[in-house]
């Protein structure tokens, strides 16, 4: 499996695609701004189809994108139904838009829950519940690559904000301790912002939540 990292969006969010040229497939984690753009020409170059399309939470700058990619696809959505309002009526999120930005709806296909496993791209996913920052924050986590996707529920030497709507630092302290940190500390975390880092190593010196 191949991981590409794409950027846009005003808030600089990462867009994940992750390949298996093999099996000539592809899914996509989260969808800022104009990701279309960026992941077409890799699909087709590995000659990859777009299956499906996960979003780690609702907050506009994971889904700004996320319609054309279904539009252009058809992929499967996955996504916690915590997060429905945001995903599939965006409107909700008006007052914390910029101004003049409108986010097209996208329909969800398959609501994920704490626990789920299921395939893809020939290898075992496990979701994982990190709410705190957003109420249906959820990570996707690969054991046999040992990598996991997390949405906005911790950065390299961070952690997501917490005082959004819906958002918590009791509950947020919780989620990382007990679904990101008890992940082997070898396992890559690939967070919505910044530099990819390791479990272990925000264990031992993230300032916010340390073990």
């Amino acid at each position: 499996m191949q991981i590409h990292v794409f950027t846009g969006g005003p808030a600089y969010t990462h867009g994940y695609l992750l390949s298996a040229p093999e099996r000539g497939e592809a899914v996509l984690v989260d969808a800022p701004e104009n990701v279309w753009d960026a992941i077409a020409p890799v699909l087709d170059e590995q000659k990859c189809r777009l299956a499906e399309l996960w979003i780690t939470h609702g907050h506009w700058d994971h889904t700004q994108g996320a319609a054309e990619v279904v539009r252009r696809t058809g992929a499967k959505v996955r996504a916690h139904r915590a997060d429905q309002p945001l995903i599939e009526t965006p409107g909700v999120m008006g007052a914390l838009l910029p101004r003049g930005m409108e986010i097209e709806p996208v329909k969800v296909d398959a609501w994920m829950a704490q626990g789920d496993r299921f395939e893809a791209l020939g290898e075992q996913v496990e979701v994982r519940h990190v709410p705190g920052h957003c109420p249906g924050n959820i990570l996707f986590w690969f054991p046999a690559q040992k990598m996991a996707a997390v949405g906005d529920a911790l950065f390299a030497g961070s952690i997501g904000r917490t005082d959004l709507p819906g958002g918590s630092m009791r509950e947020l302290d919780h989620s990382i301790r007990t679904q990101i940190y008890t992940l082997p500390d070898d396992t890559r975390v690939f967070p919505g912002h910044g530099d990819d880092t390791t479990v272990g190593e925000e264990k031992k010196t993230n300032p916010y939540v340390r073990e």
